[in-house]
Protein backbone atom coordinates (compact mmCIF):
# COMPACT_ATOMS: atom_id res chain seq x y z
CA UNK A 1 0.00 0.00 0.00
CA UNK A 2 2.83 2.51 1.24
CA UNK A 3 4.65 1.67 -2.19
CA UNK A 4 1.26 2.32 -4.24
CA UNK A 5 1.10 5.64 -2.43
CA UNK A 6 4.52 6.50 -3.25
CA UNK A 7 4.26 5.65 -6.82
CA UNK A 8 1.51 7.73 -6.90
CA UNK A 9 3.10 10.96 -5.34
CA UNK A 10 6.04 10.73 -7.93
CA UNK A 11 3.75 9.83 -11.00
CA UNK A 12 1.76 13.72 -9.60
CA UNK A 13 4.82 15.12 -8.74
CA UNK A 14 6.37 14.67 -12.31
CA UNK A 15 3.18 16.08 -13.63
CA UNK A 16 3.19 19.03 -11.96
CA UNK A 17 7.06 19.71 -11.96
CA UNK A 18 6.68 18.55 -15.85
CA UNK A 19 4.21 21.66 -16.54
CA UNK A 20 7.01 24.01 -15.99
CA UNK A 21 7.43 26.81 -19.32
CA UNK A 22 8.82 30.25 -19.50
CA UNK A 23 5.94 32.19 -18.24
CA UNK A 24 5.03 30.03 -15.06
CA UNK A 25 8.77 29.63 -14.21
CA UNK A 26 9.62 33.32 -12.75
CA UNK A 27 6.47 33.27 -11.13
CA UNK A 28 6.88 29.67 -8.78
CA UNK A 29 10.21 31.02 -8.04
CA UNK A 30 9.25 34.02 -6.37
CA UNK A 31 6.11 32.39 -4.82
CA UNK A 32 8.97 29.86 -3.23
CA UNK A 33 11.10 33.12 -1.90
CA UNK A 34 10.12 33.88 1.79
CA UNK A 35 11.36 38.00 1.37
CA UNK A 36 9.23 38.43 -1.99
CA UNK A 37 6.45 38.45 0.50
CA UNK A 38 7.57 40.78 2.78
CA UNK A 39 4.98 44.09 1.63
CA UNK A 40 2.25 41.18 1.87
CA UNK A 41 3.41 40.66 5.23
CA UNK A 42 3.97 44.17 5.87
CA UNK A 43 0.38 44.90 5.26
CA UNK A 44 -1.26 42.11 6.99
CA UNK A 45 0.61 43.71 10.14
CA UNK A 46 -0.81 46.98 9.16
CA UNK A 47 -4.18 45.14 8.76
CA UNK A 48 -3.49 43.29 12.53
CA UNK A 49 -2.67 46.44 14.28
CA UNK A 50 -5.46 48.69 12.84
CA UNK A 51 -7.91 45.81 13.89
CA UNK A 52 -6.91 44.99 17.06
CA UNK A 53 -5.17 47.92 18.09
CA UNK A 54 -3.62 47.21 21.81
CA UNK A 55 -4.48 43.56 21.59
CA UNK A 56 -2.27 43.05 18.18
CA UNK A 57 0.64 42.36 20.46
CA UNK A 58 -0.70 39.15 21.83
CA UNK A 59 -1.85 38.25 17.72
CA UNK A 60 1.50 38.88 16.92
CA UNK A 61 3.20 36.81 19.78
CA UNK A 62 0.36 34.36 18.69
CA UNK A 63 1.91 34.68 15.21
CA UNK A 64 5.33 34.58 16.00
CA UNK A 65 4.94 31.29 18.13
CA UNK A 66 3.18 29.60 15.18
CA UNK A 67 4.85 30.26 12.74
CA UNK A 68 7.69 28.95 15.10
CA UNK A 69 6.05 25.47 15.74
CA UNK A 70 5.24 24.63 12.75
CA UNK A 71 8.52 25.45 11.52
CA UNK A 72 10.58 23.69 13.63
CA UNK A 73 8.14 20.63 13.58
CA UNK A 74 8.15 20.80 9.11
CA UNK A 75 11.90 21.10 9.56
CA UNK A 76 13.20 20.03 12.19
CA UNK A 77 11.01 16.90 13.97
CA UNK A 78 9.48 15.61 11.09
CA UNK A 79 12.12 15.42 8.33
CA UNK A 80 14.58 14.57 10.57
CA UNK A 81 12.58 12.02 11.86
CA UNK A 82 11.31 10.53 8.17
CA UNK A 83 14.39 11.46 6.46
CA UNK A 84 12.59 11.12 2.96
CA UNK A 85 14.67 12.26 0.29
CA UNK A 86 13.23 15.35 -1.92
CA UNK A 87 12.51 14.55 -5.62
CA UNK A 88 15.31 16.94 -5.90
CA UNK A 89 17.48 14.50 -4.61
CA UNK A 90 16.87 11.23 -5.85
CA UNK A 91 19.09 9.37 -7.79
CA UNK A 92 16.30 7.65 -9.70
CA UNK A 93 14.43 11.44 -10.80
CA UNK A 94 17.59 12.85 -11.60
CA UNK A 95 16.94 13.52 -15.35
CA UNK A 96 13.52 13.95 -14.87
CA UNK A 97 13.18 16.93 -12.56
CA UNK A 98 12.68 20.40 -13.47
CA UNK A 99 14.60 22.61 -10.73
CA UNK A 100 14.63 26.46 -10.65
CA UNK A 101 17.62 28.85 -9.97
CA UNK A 102 17.04 28.55 -6.30
CA UNK A 103 18.45 24.68 -6.68
CA UNK A 104 17.45 21.37 -5.07
CA UNK A 105 17.20 22.72 -1.04
CA UNK A 106 18.07 20.46 1.74
CA UNK A 107 18.56 16.95 1.53
CA UNK A 108 14.91 15.74 2.72
CA UNK A 109 11.41 16.93 2.12
CA UNK A 110 9.06 15.67 3.94
CA UNK A 111 7.20 17.96 5.14
CA UNK A 112 7.42 21.42 3.62
CA UNK A 113 8.29 24.05 5.96
CA UNK A 114 6.94 26.58 3.27
CA UNK A 115 3.47 25.23 3.22
CA UNK A 116 3.24 24.33 6.97
CA UNK A 117 4.07 27.88 7.65
CA UNK A 118 1.97 29.25 4.67
CA UNK A 119 -1.39 27.46 5.94
CA UNK A 120 -0.53 28.12 9.55
CA UNK A 121 -0.31 31.81 9.03
CA UNK A 122 -3.52 31.75 6.55
CA UNK A 123 -5.53 29.43 8.64
CA UNK A 124 -4.86 31.66 11.79
CA UNK A 125 -5.92 34.46 10.33
CA UNK A 126 -8.96 33.57 8.52
CA UNK A 127 -10.01 32.53 11.93
CA UNK A 128 -9.04 35.75 13.84
CA UNK A 129 -10.33 38.21 11.36
CA UNK A 130 -13.67 39.81 11.60
CA UNK A 131 -15.75 39.20 8.86
CA UNK A 132 -15.14 42.57 6.95
CA UNK A 133 -11.76 41.19 5.68
CA UNK A 134 -13.22 38.07 4.09
CA UNK A 135 -11.71 39.16 0.65
CA UNK A 136 -8.64 38.88 2.69
CA UNK A 137 -9.19 35.60 4.07
CA UNK A 138 -10.08 34.62 0.57
CA UNK A 139 -6.17 35.89 -0.55
CA UNK A 140 -4.32 34.14 2.46
CA UNK A 141 -6.36 30.86 1.15
CA UNK A 142 -4.96 31.46 -2.37
CA UNK A 143 -1.88 32.70 -0.99
CA UNK A 144 -1.13 29.36 1.30
CA UNK A 145 -1.90 26.90 -2.11
CA UNK A 146 0.11 29.22 -4.27
CA UNK A 147 3.39 28.48 -2.36
CA UNK A 148 2.71 24.95 -1.26
CA UNK A 149 2.25 24.26 -5.21
CA UNK A 150 5.06 26.45 -5.92
CA UNK A 151 6.63 23.86 -4.09
CA UNK A 152 5.60 21.08 -6.13
CA UNK A 153 6.47 22.78 -9.49
CA UNK A 154 10.24 23.81 -8.47
CA UNK A 155 10.94 20.40 -7.80
CA UNK A 156 11.99 20.28 -4.38
CA UNK A 157 9.02 18.82 -3.02
CA UNK A 158 6.27 15.40 -3.63
CA UNK A 159 2.45 16.28 -3.40
CA UNK A 160 1.74 14.39 -0.29
CA UNK A 161 4.91 16.79 1.35
CA UNK A 162 2.84 19.90 1.11
CA UNK A 163 -0.26 18.19 2.00
CA UNK A 164 0.83 16.88 5.22
CA UNK A 165 2.16 20.08 6.08
CA UNK A 166 -1.06 21.73 4.99
CA UNK A 167 -3.13 19.73 7.60
CA UNK A 168 -0.11 20.41 10.16
CA UNK A 169 -0.52 24.05 9.39
CA UNK A 170 -4.22 23.88 9.38
CA UNK A 171 -4.37 22.04 12.80
CA UNK A 172 -1.72 24.53 14.63
CA UNK A 173 -3.18 27.63 13.08
CA UNK A 174 -7.09 26.94 14.02
CA UNK A 175 -5.38 25.50 17.40
CA UNK A 176 -3.81 28.73 18.46
CA UNK A 177 -6.19 30.69 17.04
CA UNK A 178 -8.88 28.97 19.68
CA UNK A 179 -7.00 29.93 22.49
CA UNK A 180 -6.32 33.21 21.17
CA UNK A 181 -9.97 34.12 20.71
CA UNK A 182 -10.85 32.60 24.48
CA UNK A 183 -8.00 33.58 26.02
CA UNK A 184 -6.51 36.88 25.28
CA UNK A 185 -8.74 38.33 22.62
CA UNK A 186 -12.46 37.68 24.31
CA UNK A 187 -10.55 38.28 27.82
CA UNK A 188 -9.21 41.34 27.54
CA UNK A 189 -12.33 43.08 25.67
Amino acid sequence: MLEKINDLDTQLFLFINGKHNSFFDPIMYWASDKLFWVPFYAFLLFILIREFKRKSVYVLLAVAFLITICDQSASHLIKNAVKRLRPSHEPSLENLIHLNKAGPGGQYGFISSHSANAFGLATFLILLLPRKYNWLKYVLGCWAVLVAYSRIYNGVHYPTDVIVAAFLGILYGSTIAYFSKKFTLEKSK
